[in-house]
């Protein structure tokens, strides 16, 4: 299967990034193109079969940094480095005759900009940088408003921007200006970055889930009731030994009455396939006399999985019923599950008809497939497996979903060992 990779630039730069990727057999591209780099804060999420997203441009990156690290994707940034600013301060000089000294540039990290100040001692010219890179949000208007000052000041005769947009900006002020060329050798090791971070990806470990599981109000319970709760607990942990021995998961009981299940990829696989019918809640409830609390934590490591899974316990502490959630390594929650939920099959119809398109027989499948999934997250792959149909087929029909508004991206899944995380859907 081919490493597909978001390329999010100008139409000029994909165009550029296309000419590098004939050389590699197994990536396949997936441009995003935009004419203002705010865009693809938007474009992100179209990007969902993809396995890594690049960045042609740091300021589009800039705009996208905080969904970016949210959903934890797995990103590239073009490299708007010492290199490119000595290439493109070399092609001004070869455009003009005469040397120009007084210069003002924007970058994404200041640091280039020192390194190529000590390579070329600035100290004779009069060259004023601006870095975005340090500022909270991007905002061109801001880096434009620098440069114009200098200039309305009579501090530059240049602009040399590492922005289209705050070129245009100059342009329409009536400055000289032009802006940078990403240098090939920039594009070419960013397309190499991409396709390593992806393999790298892939050989990750299996994904580790940490439960917990207690009885509600446990301070109360010792003060009132100790005998009953003895009882309990006792029969909660026999229930719990049990379960461990079906799903190859290790189990330890703490000082604070906290039951710890740990397991990997049988233990994933059993809380994803009992989504809407949870057989372990379902016979605690009947066993024990107290209702419980129990979550899980998804994760590459034991901390991340620790920690998601007191997230998901304390979302089940929030109610007095017996009820379990799961938090997965974006910290999306799932759940709660094991409890059926009422969904309006009537609209739903609807809405699959005529917002997504959908003929009769695809929407009753659907609804069949969302009804016994329990209205709980599910991947193209899920859709493949229910209806028995390719996965090319299955991603069909969630961009029909998705362009119809009937669903939409709610998180992200790393079931198996390798191959790219699937992307979570729900009901919108």
């Amino acid at each position: 299967m081919k490493t597909k990779i978001a390329v999010f630039g100008r139409a000029e730069t994909i165009e550029r990034v296309h000419t590098f990727i004939e050389e590699y057999e197994n990536i396949e591209i997936l441009p995003f193109t935009y004419s203002h780099s705010k865009e693809v804060t938007e474009m992100i999420e179209n990007a969902f079969m993809c396995d890594v997203y690049l960045f042609t441009d740091p300021l589009s990156y800039s705009y996208a940094r905080e969904k970016i690290k949210r959903k934890k994707l797995p990103a590239v940034v073009v490299e708007n480095d010492e290199y490119m600013i000595l290439s493109s301060l070399y092609r001004l000089k070869q455009k003009y005759s005469q040397e120009l000294n007084r210069i003002s540039l924007d970058i994404l990290n200041g640091k280039h900009m020192e390194e190529v100040g000590k390579e070329l001692d600035f100290n004779e010219k009069q060259i004023y940088s601006y870095s975005y890179g340090k500022d909270e949000s991007p905002d061109i208007e801001k880096i434009a408003s620098f440069h114009k000052k200098l200039w309305d000041d009579g501090k530059i005769d240049y602009v040399l921007s590492s922005s289209k947009e705050v070129e245009s900006h100059m342009k329409n002020y009536g400055i000289p200006v032009s802006a940078m060329i990403i240098p090939d050798i920039n594009l070419k090791q960013a397309i190499q970055q991409a396709n390593s971070l992806t393999v790298l990806n892939q050989s990750k470990g299996a994904q580790l889930v940490t439960g917990y599981i207690r009885i509600k109000d446990t301070e109360a319970v010792h003060a009132e009731k100790q005998e009953i709760y003895e009882e309990n607990i006792y029969k909660l942990k026999q229930i719990l030994i049990h379960f461990g021995k079906q799903s190859d998961a290790l189990l330890s009981h703490n000082r604070n009455d906290h039951f710890v299940i740990v397991g990997t990829k049988k233990l994933l696989d059993h809380l994803q396939n009992h989504y809407r019918n949870f057989p372990l809640l379902s016979e605690i409830q009947s066993t024990l006399s107290m209702p419980i609390d129990m979550g899980y934590g998804l994760g590459l490591n034991a901390k991340e999985s620790e920690e998601n899974a007191l997230l998901a316990l304390d979302k089940s502490s929030k109610d007095s019923r017996s009820l379990c959630y799961i938090v997965n390594e974006r910290q999306d929650t799932i759940g709660p599950i094991g409890i059926k939920r009422d969904i309006d099959t009537s609209n739903l119809f609807h809405a699959l008809i005529h917002k997504a398109r959908l003929n009769n027989e695809l929407s009753y499948n659907f609804i069949d497939f969302i009804t016994d999934r329990n209205n709980e997250p599910f991947s193209s792959n899920d859709i493949a497996t229910f209806y028995k149909v390719t996965k090319r087929s299955a991603e069909r029909t969630v961009n029909k979903l998705l362009t119809g508004d009937v669903i939409r991206v709610s998180g992200e899944e790393r079931p198996y060992l390798k191959g790219r995380p699937r992307k979570l859907f729900t009901l919108n």
